[in-house]
């Protein structure tokens, strides 16, 4: 896929709440996305992204990942929500104008809940990880 850089048609979340910047690859199982930090971004305290602002970030690659592919298949974008986070390093945060690439693994499907792993460096160097669980909206609406 060629880089994707109309973000907020992938994910549900608007501005100022958008924490990547670019899709760099998505397929089935794996995800990049890019994102600059801003000083006048959300999670950015003091010159640096928080630790929030990070994890916000994988779940936002990871939705992404789920827009791009519903918009393969002419669907709508779904809402999803973090469910649990595991195993969470945090190694170091990035500052402002730093650039991070990010990439989501899909570890595991099962009906409405996906499993996934996460990290995101900065200047090659990982900075944080964590495995998520997300839930997505539609599939808890179909279900009832």
């Amino acid at each position: 896929m060629a880089p994707e850089n109309n973000i907020c048609s992938l994910i549900p979340q608007k501005p100022p709440f958008v924490m990547i910047d670019q899709l760099l690859h998505s397929d089935e199982m794996v995800t990049r996305s890019s994102f600059r930090i801003t000083e006048d971004n959300v999670f950015t305290i003091n010159g640096q992204f928080t630790e929030a602002g990070l994890m916000e970030n994988m779940a936002q690659t990871a939705a992404a990942m789920a827009g791009y592919m519903a918009g393969l298949e002419n669907k709508p974008v779904e809402v999803g929500y973090i469910g649990s986070v595991k195993n969470l390093e945090i190694f170091g945060l990035p500052q402002t104008n730093d650039n991070i690439q990010t990439e989501i693994k899909i570890e595991d499907q099962v009906f409405n809940v996906s499993m996934i792993s996460g990290r995101v460096w900065c200047n090659d160097k990982l900075i944080a990880q964590c495995e998520m669980k997300i839930f997505m909206e539609r599939e808890i609406q179909n279900m009832e």
